[in-house]
């Protein structure tokens, strides 16, 4: 490449154009006879959650159009060979437009194609493509279609049915009728022209119009800091240093409300904040590294794409958790699908490249049982989200090899329209590659998927407000990924690690290559030859090509001398290598599209150059009130068993099997503890237990904590209780409580108003103040804003849900043995059962509470220091085989762990709750005090650091003994009896089977 300037006219490279009509072959897959119609049923169950009527009939034909020089019989050869199923399937084919398809299975009152909209990945085609060129056949083109048949539906009904259920608007177009397509070429001849954009004489309101006419995401002050900015260098931006500037600074990019000033108040002081992040959480983790000293058991922190720990005396681990949640919010399964995906890549991206062992997701929806006519205008429904959602994750993880071992779903009104998609992934790395350094001269090396506009201004979307719109306005935000394309390049990656090929790599994700190489060329400088990428299609403009967030991409910093046999490594796994630029030590990022030079920007502006906004923040806690009730509270015989079986079949406690069951959690073989456990596999684990390095029995833990209704009260307690729930669900398994990280993903409203900045900011000192206390570092995190749906009422006024303030605390343990690894399920007979930790009277914001129509109340508070020494000690009980099981107290209180432990045990247990010490004020029903209240409590109440252990008979004395600091309780035994009976003063308040408590449990989310 030679040096270039930027010019101030225009430069255009004409194409020529084929002017040919291609032939387009149309094969339609359909069931065999007495086979099901699977995708027309799984159509007309979504129907059905719209409020269509029961009479709509759906038929679902999947097939694919082929572009080349075929005759008939090579492409039923393509379609026997390649696309069938001959023993479940059928198939019929023609050419496009052919009255064979007029009347075919398929057809009824009406007939709609979808296909993705054209620039849209479609992974199964590109598949099928290189396959049938495997083969030996000439093909241009292949892309996949749905074909959906409808009767029995009014014509005011179809559309809403196909803008709803069959199609999605922000990645596909339906086509109603007959097919006619001239060509499958998604693209057309580029021709160059160089954009300026004058910022110079625009007034304020203008700025702000750029900004949102461009989908920037830039407030005033930044963009007046970019007009001065060109303004000192005397020369008018072009539209890539804009957009580039623009992806640098986003929130997705810099985190520029978590890492900015803050002027913050409280009840109780005053605290001003350089950089909130900084002094929080990652205060936090220099505090606690500082005191373990030459013990310090953290690699890499906050400073890679994920964070480092050590693991034994080869390897480390690294974990890392993301959101996608505004993708996920327009295109289900895409947003999900990329998300997993792109924490995948996270993990590949850290250090020289860790190899992914497993996966964790954690989802919050509004509840799946909404009827159509409560959704605002333009929010899916959540039950179309949530099965998107899962689909997504499930199919990413599956198809990569890559166990789902652990996570959480939540379900709260607030969501709708806004749901919250967090995806995580831990890796393993050698301990000598855990660090990466790109060095000057080394070629700037793309390996993976190619370019495409799926995924343009990702990065910018992220930091604006979901509407009625945005489906439309922001669909090019959307992305599909291809989890083969990322299995290929992770099986290259990791061979060209252990070959020394590369000296860095990163992920190219938000903000695609923009963010990539920035990142990367910080420190050094960059050049980038943007003509160079390989692409999807023909037309990408220059800024396209830099901002697109194709999926599947990987950049690394390979030496010249090492080119070549990189680039052979990756043709020999059949994966795209390109050569995209080189590292320059000249300290500026310098763009080009052939000999032109399109941006030119100093690394030190893009990186350091964004305006320090301070912002207000408050908070005012709510004060503390007696818990009342919509009912009241008999305390007598059996007078808790329907508020147990009804916490049981609320959606935040209901068995997730559904979900679950979707995803291999054996692949690799390294599970040790699954999502479902018990005589059945069928009782909620509290965490997962993992064995990375299959010749040793060294174990990682994986859990989280989460309740976004504490946040209603107050934020402090609510992070502060995360954690400790974090904490506890890895030490309920076995895992050393002194050796756990933790990551923290935020995730809130709109931060502009100061009382929702400020619950922000209040969570985060929580973070730091109980990380501290409890020794945990926080090691990698993620935060995502502006969590809000806006829409139009039928009254014409303007109204906004915004999310609950929700913050995800992700925990990574370690077990030295997983051979003393335990489960929460009842193992035997004649076992003892003990309560272990304080119980408090914590009914503000509890599932019980819910379920009873209560306000207000006292959240859980955590006591660190009593807390940390029931954690050691149990942890000693657990490795010392003193304990059978181990189930933590949370959603439902003990009631419902008992109840959990009992079904998923296949046994029962008789236990009473009058030794239960419970501190705190009686619970108040419609205001008076219960004098038998502390029952409710006993049973109900959330507190933290909590466990159930059952022991045997004659560990009894070691293990009192052993917990001799720590409160605990003994309740009673495990017995061979098939129903659970809690007593208080000898009456059963709760007696009901364990088929009863199970069937509860499992029937809400039961779906096919």
């Amino acid at each position: 490449m030679t040096n270039g300037t930027l010019p101030s006219g225009n430069t255009t490279h004409p194409s020529p154009k084929n002017s040919e009509t291609p032939t387009i072959w149309q094969i339609e897959i359909n069931p065999a006879a007495g086979q099901p119609d699977r995708l027309g049923q799984a159509r007309l169950s979504n129907a059905y959650d719209l409020g269509l009527p029961q009479s709509l009939k759906i038929a679902g034909t999947r097939g694919f159009l082929i572009q080349g020089n075929l005759n008939k019989s090579e492409i039923t050869r393509i379609a026997n060979g390649l696309l069938v199923e001959p023993v479940v399937e059928v198939f019929q084919a023609g050419l496009v437009g052919d009255p064979v398809f007029t009347n075919s299975s398929c057809s009824k009152d009406a007939v709609v194609y979808v296909m993705p909209l054209p620039g849209v990945t479609d992974p199964e085609a590109e598949s099928t493509l290189m396959a049938i060129r495997n083969l030996g056949f000439g093909v241009d083109a292949v892309r996949t279609f749905r074909k959906y048949g409808v009767s029995s539906l009014a014509e005011s009904d179809l559309q809403r049915l196909i803008t709803r259920v069959l199609s999605n608007a922000s990645i596909e177009m339906p086509i109603s009728g007959k097919l006619e397509l001239r060509e499958l070429q998604l693209g057309r001849p580029y021709d160059f022209q160089l954009r300026h954009v004058p910022l110079e004489h625009l007034s304020d309101e203008e700025l702000i119009a750029v900004s949102k006419t461009w989908q920037l995401s830039l407030s005033l002050q930044e963009m007046k800091t970019i007009r001065d900015h060109f303004l000192a260098l005397k020369r008018v931006p072009t539209d890539i240093e804009l957009e580039t500037v623009a992806q640098t600074w986003s929130e997705h990019c810099s985190h520029k409300t978590l890492a900015g000033r803050i002027q913050y108040k409280d009840e109780s002081r005053e605290m001003t904040f350089t950089n909130m992040l900084k002094e929080t959480i990652f205060a936090a983790t220099m505090k606690i590294r500082k005191e373990l000293g030459e013990n310090d058991w953290c690699v890499s922190v906050f400073s890679d794409n994920a964070g480092v720990i050590k693991f034994d005396d080869q390897y480390n681990v690294c974990f890392k958790v993301e959101t996608h949640n505004r993708p996920s919010a327009l295109e289900p399964y895409g947003g999900a699908n990329t998300g997993i995906g792109g924490v995948i890549r996270d993990t590949l991206g850290t250090g020289l490249g860790a190899k992914p062992i497993c996966n964790t997701d954690v989802f919050c929806f509004a509840p799946p049982d909404i009827s159509f006519d409560q959704l605002p205008p333009g929010a899916m429904h959540p039950r179309l989200t949530m099965k998107g959602v899962v689909s997504g994750v499930r199919d990413y993880g599956n198809r990569m090899g890559i166990p789902t071992v652990n996570g959480a779903v939540y379900f709260d009104r607030r969501y709708v329209g806004n749901p919250l998609v967090f995806c995580g992934n831990v890796g393993l790395i050698p301990k000598d590659k855990s660090f990466k350094q790109p060095q000057a001269n080394d070629f700037i090396v793309s390996i993976g998927g190619k370019t495409g506009r799926d995924g343009i201004h990702g990065a910018t979307f992220s930091s604006a407000e979901l509407t009625d719109e945005s489906e439309i306005t922001s669909g090019g935000a959307v992305q599909i990924g291809n989890a083969i394309t990322e299995r290929m390049l992770m099986d290259v990656l990791l061979k060209a690690r252990d070959l020394n090929l590369y000296s860095a790599v990163t992920d190219c994700g938000a903000g695609g290559y923009s963010s990539a190489v920035g990142e990367m060329g910080e420190k050094i400088g960059a050049e980038v030859w943007l003509d160079c990428v390989p692409l999807k299609y023909d037309g990408l403009s220059y800024t396209e090509i830099w901002i697109s967030e194709a999926q599947e991409r990987m950049v690394f910093s390979v030496p010249e001398k090492n080119w070549d046999a990189f680039r052979d490594l990756c043709a020999a796994e059949s994966v795209t290598a390109t050569v995209i630029g080189q590292f320059k030590p000249t300290g500026n990022l310098d763009l080009k599209y052939g000999e032109t030079l399109v941006g030119s920007m100093a690394m030190s502006f893009l990186h350091d150059g964004r305006p320090h906004v301070v912002r207000q923040a408050e908070f005012t806690p709510k004060p503390e009130t007696d818990l009342t009730l919509a009912g009241s509270v008999d305390v007598s015989a059996h007078s808790f068993n329907k508020d147990l079986l009804s916490l049981l079949g609320s959606l935040n406690v209901a068995s997730k099997h559904w979900i679950i069951r979707q995803y291999d959690h054996e692949v690799q073989g390294g599970s040790v503890i699954k999502p479902l456990v018990g005589v059945e596999n069928d009782g909620p684990g509290d965490a997962a237990v993992v064995r990375p390095v299959l010749n040793s029995r060294r174990g990682l833990v994986i859990g989280c904590g989460m309740n976004p209704y504490y946040g209603d009260f107050d934020t402090y307690h609510m992070a502060a209780s995360a954690i400790d729930e974090a904490i506890r669900n890895c030490v309920a398994v076995g895992a050393d409580p002194d050796q756990i990280a933790i990551l923290d993903n935020f995730s809130w409203g709109h931060t502009d108003r100061p009382s929702t900045l400020g619950s922000l900011v209040r969570s985060a000192i929580a973070c730091h103040d109980v990380a501290i206390a409890f020794g945990t570092p926080f090691i990698s995190g993620k935060d995502s804003l502006h969590n809000e749906f806006s829409y139009t009422d039928e009254k014409g006024a303007r109204q906004t849900i915004s999310i609950p303030a929700t913050l995800l605390i992700s925990a990574l343990g370690q077990v030295n043995d997983v051979k003393h690894c335990v489960t929460m399920d009842l193992k035997q007979a004649g076992n003892r059962i003990y309560l272990v930790g304080e119980t408090g009277n914590h009914l503000g914001g509890s599932h019980w509470s819910l379920i009873r129509g209560g306000k207000g109340g006292s959240v859980p508070k955590v006591d660190v220091a009593s807390a940390k020494t029931t954690f050691r000690s149990l942890h000693k009980a657990i490795q010392g085989s003193l304990v059978r099981a181990c189930h933590d107290l949370s959603e439902g209180g003990l009631a419902v762990a008992l109840a959990e432990m009992a079904f998923a045990g296949g046994l029962g247990a008789n236990v009473s709750i009058d030794n239960i010490k419970v501190a705190g004020a009686s619970t108040v029903a419609n205001g008076q005090a219960l004098t038998s209240s502390d029952a409710v409590a006993k049973l109900f109440s959330e507190s933290n650091s909590r466990f159930l252990v059952e022991v045997a008979a004659d560990k009894q004395a070691a293990f009192e003994n052993l917990m001799s600091g720590s409160e605990i309780v003994l309740l009673g035994d495990v017995t061979e009896a098939s129903d659970l009976t809690i007593l208080s003063q000898q009456t059963p308040l709760i007696q009901l089977s364990i088929a009863e408590l199970k069937k509860a449990w499992q029937s809400p989310l039961d779906w096919n």
